[in-house]
């Protein structure tokens, strides 16, 4: 597969196809993209369970926090990795082992390696993307989301 450019219907696939996520690097913090990305999903019927070992038995928008893709109760249908792409690895070991069907590495997050793991093991795979804003383009409602906003980067601000 051709990891530079996405298909709408293969994206469009995973998406309706997909109903139960675990975020995997969900912030609670408002200003981060992954609250955003998570409360767009939650809004939009997505169940996404947050993972975070830092914040493990928290709660993020109303969902409890696990420490890792091991421990959650329940197989998800997408692990939709907010991390680093080195990290990218191991998470989408995790991700296969627990039966996922998709991979979804975040804007900025590209693991070829990791890719082709999951290939090879069944599962489909989506490199630097975000479902947040693939789902509001696909959808025709991208404006309405806070995509130019100015509020949503993934930088951090200069103190």
């Amino acid at each position: 597969m051709d990891h530079q450019r996405y298909d709408d219907s293969y994206l469009r696939g995973i998406l309706r196809n997909s109903r139960t996520i675990a975020m995997v690097g969900a912030s609670a913090n408002w200003n981060r993209p992954s609250y955003f990305a998570m409360k767009y999903l939650l809004d939009r019927g997505y169940k996404v369970i947050p993972v975070n070992p830092a914040a493990a038995g928290q709660e993020i928008l109303g969902q409890k926090v696990y420490g890792s893709i091991a421990e959650l109760p329940q197989k998800v249908d997408m692990v939709d990795i907010f991390r680093n792409s080195e990290a990218a690895g191991p998470i989408t070991d995790e991700a296969i082992a627990h039966g996922a069907k998709v991979v979804w590495m975040q804007l900025g997050v590209v693991n070829e390696a990791a890719a082709k793991r999951a290939e090879d093991a069944g599962l489909k795979v989506v490199m630097n993307r975000c479902p947040k804003i693939e789902h509001s383009r696909l959808a025709g409602t991208i404006e309405w989301h806070g995509i130019a906003s100015g509020v949503i980067s993934s930088r951090k601000r200069a103190l």
